[in-house]
């Protein structure tokens, strides 16, 4: 926390009656703070509570039906990112705006120059952005195509591209989402040297233990208005969680469980490498019977080639496959789908839905063919009906199965994939980073979601960058490195560092 004289400080950032609605909803009411030189404001809240509609109001991005904001004492012209740029204002989205078809070092530099303009250094550009990495830990190729980045990486890119502006006000929308606890740390380490030199920060996440470690003051978020304000010394996470739901919050506990039969199992497999992710190298792994296996490591060291395979995506290289002790000679989505094996997607924007769908279309993306079509006519009074026990059963806040899902809260977003996977009835469910950007609440539904899963005898494998929902949930934990798989350790067994001494690639030769 920084120690600055937060009431001496210069005040850099005022929000006055902001007020914002689209059509019938709103999304902030009346909502007024300042924000100080070299200070850490916290915005909490739930998924949908307006916190991300009100850092794009102060961006530029969006223009507020009422209020007013100010930078450094004067107005900012409503509705223009490039002056609140030109003003020293840099902002982390929580949901990626990278062009994939062009280098790091091009997404960075985009929008500060013409990627055209004769005087565009680049080697200078990368040298600038190789800095940074260092710096702050957030280590990239700055040569690397977009496209071709982990979740992990691409985030890192989102965060070097404020501190490339050398922005004085920075906005961080769930900056750790997809960081180690390790690269968080390094990264809250060089914030601070950045904030006692007079950066101010508007730090939004749902993890409170890092709204305790970084911020100086917390702003409480419910259905858009401002309802509690604290300074971070006088309050503690049980009181900001009951601030955010309006309600006493506790998580679920996690009852010892009884392994069956392995429905999936990998034996010596081995996949190639796309690009920068690596692939398998030999695993093997038996997801069982009423079992969570977690699966633990640095994002980009296999995740992602272990979520295609096991969706259907890609079939070995080498290597078995078997699905309850059979063998299969041929793998595809589909027979992903018809074997009992749901997914939970990494991306719930770019792989778990089709934006411009409704919530009805995306209910049934998986299933249609197979249920909701009659001899090449689509059943939609089903379908439809289909999708309003998912939004009533799961409390997916909407409109109706008639909206586009784009317009849902990520949470809201997240319900309706998780119903669309657990009403099948799956028997193995894959559930890649199945809470990212999600407030306590909803993390609390989604994992009771998981352990009743798991309780009819669903075999669950949760991929998870986040240690402490791994040890927490998991019945037995893998780590993952390089493509190479740890062995199984039961729950209570392994100390967090321990784990992250696998993390970081040591142990697997010994193993081995």
């Amino acid at each position: 926390m920084t120690t600055q004289d937060q009431g001496a400080g210069q005040v850099v950032l005022r929000l006055s009656h902001i007020t914002k609605r689209f059509g019938p909803v709103t999304a902030n009411e009346d909502v007024s703070f300042d924000l100080h030189r070299g200070e850490v404001i916290a915005l909490l809240g739930e998924n949908g509570a307006g916190k991300t509609t009100l850092m794009n109001i102060l961006f530029g991005q969006y223009t507020a039906d009422e209020g007013e904001v100010e930078l450094f004492g004067a107005p900012l012209p409503p509705g223009n990112p490039r002056a609140a740029l030109d003003r020293g204002v840099g902002m982390v989205h929580q949901h990626f705006t990278l062009a994939d078809n062009l280098r790091v070092w091009e997404n960075v530099v985009l929008g500060v120059d013409a990627l055209s303009a004769p005087a565009l250094n680049a080697r200078a550009a990368k040298a600038k952005l190789r800095e940074l990495s260092a710096r702050f830990h957030l280590h990239v190729d700055p040569d690397a195509k977009v496209g071709r980045l982990t979740v992990g990486e691409r985030q890192r890119v989102e965060i070097l591209k404020a501190l490339y502006r050398d922005a004085r006000i920075l906005i961080l929308d769930e900056p750790t989402a997809v960081l180690t606890p390790q690269e968080t740390d390094a990264l809250f380490a060089t914030l601070r040297e950045a904030i006692g030199l007079g950066m101010s920060v508007v730090f939004i996440s749902h993890k409170l233990h890092e709204v305790m470690a970084i911020a100086d003051r917390v702003l409480v978020l419910r259905h858009g208005k401002l309802v509690a304000e604290r300074a971070v010394g006088d309050t503690n996470r049980e009181e900001l969680a009951a601030l955010m739901v309006g309600a006493e919050v506790s998580a679920p506990e996690p009852s010892e469980g009884a392994a069956g039969a392995a429905l999936l199992s990998l034996r010596a497999v081995r996949l190639a490498g796309e690009g920068t992710t690596p692939g398998l190298k030999g695993i093997d792994l038996d997801l069982r019977a009423g079992q969570i296996t977690g699966l633990a490591g640095v994002s980009g060291n296999g995740q992602a080639a272990l979520s295609d395979l096991i969706s259907g995506l890609r079939a070995p290289d080498e290597g078995v496959l078997e699905i309850a002790g059979e063998a299969l000679r041929t793998w595809s989505p589909r027979a992903a789908v018809g074997h009992g094996i749901a997914r939970i997607p990494e991306d719930r924007h770019k792989t778990g839905t089709i934006a411009d769908f409704d919530l009805t279309e995306n209910a049934i993306l998986e299933r249609y063919k197979s249920e909701f079509s009659r001899g090449g006519w689509m059943d939609w009074r089903g379908a439809r009906a289909f999708a309003e026990g998912l939004i009533k059963g799961y409390d997916v806040r909407c409109h109706g199965p008639e909206q586009r899902i784009r317009l849902l809260s990520g949470g809201n977003m997240q319900k309706l994939i998780l119903g669309r996977v657990l009403e099948g009835a799956p028997k193995v469910i894959l559930a890649n980073q199945p809470v990212r950007g999600l407030d306590i609440g909803a993390v609390n539904y989604v994992h009771s979601q998981l352990l009743e899963a798991r309780a009819r005898g669903a075999a669950v494998l949760l991929i998870s960058e986040d240690l402490d929902e791994i040890m927490r949930l998991s019945d037995v934990i893998h780590v993952i490195s390089e493509g190479r798989l740890s062995p199984a350790f039961a729950r209570g067994t392994m100390r967090p560092e321990e784990l992250g001494q696998w993390m970081a690639g040591k142990g697997y030769d010994d193993a081995a």
